[in-house]
């Protein structure tokens, strides 16, 4: 039986995620997948979608709402993918008792502002270009590892390259593919 993994999305939900198809291609053979949209999850239902009025929907109380709601909708431990907004919202629910067997957060800028962390195993990964990725001080405070990627911005999670080593990281950590052990033959 395969295991389940729950993937939401960014701010944008599915308006702007055509890259969350490349995602479930590679995946969708190995896991039980669950797509929630982040807006969605919020509850938003914002008219004109730019960047700044969808950004303040979320830190105006869209990120609680998305957070109570994933607390109700997830009852079983479970590997989660998020990125960026949908990584904090997972973020902050796993500190909730979110029960989560893994999260692979990518981009999640807005933990920075948190003083604590969930109790969770976690992986995170940031474009080195992202001007609002958490500082290496904030990291050492809480004991949070980060990966940084050179040469990429923010959505890095929309570049194929990121997309493929998410990908395969995430099925290295559930497989725990071992090396093939070669017999000697006597």
């Amino acid at each position: 039986m395969a295991e389940k993994l729950v993937i939401v999305s960014d701010m944008w939900g599915a308006k702007k995620g055509l890259w969350i198809t490349s995602y479930l291609g590679y995946l969708q053979q190995y896991f039980d997948i669950t797509f929630y949209d982040s807006q969605q999850l919020a509850n938003l239902d914002i008219l004109i979608q730019t960047e700044e009025n969808v950004h303040n929907a979320f830190i105006e109380g869209g990120t609680d709402t998305a957070v109570s709601h994933l607390l109700k909708k997830e009852t079983e431990p479970c590997y989660y993918l998020a990125f960026s907004t949908g990584a904090t919202i997972v973020w902050e629910a796993a500190k909730k008792g979110l029960p989560v067997k893994s999260l692979y957060g990518v981009s999640p800028t807005r933990i920075r502002k948190m003083n604590d962390r969930p109790n969770i195993p976690f992986h995170l990964v940031y474009g080195a270009n992202d001007e609002f990725r958490p500082s290496e001080e904030w990291g050492d405070k809480l004991g949070v590892e980060m990966e940084v990627m050179p040469g990429y911005g923010h959505t890095l999670y929309t570049d194929e390259k990121i997309i493929k080593k998410v990908c395969m990281d995430l099925l290295q950590e559930v497989t725990q593919i071992a090396p093939q052990v070669k017999k000697k033959v006597v």
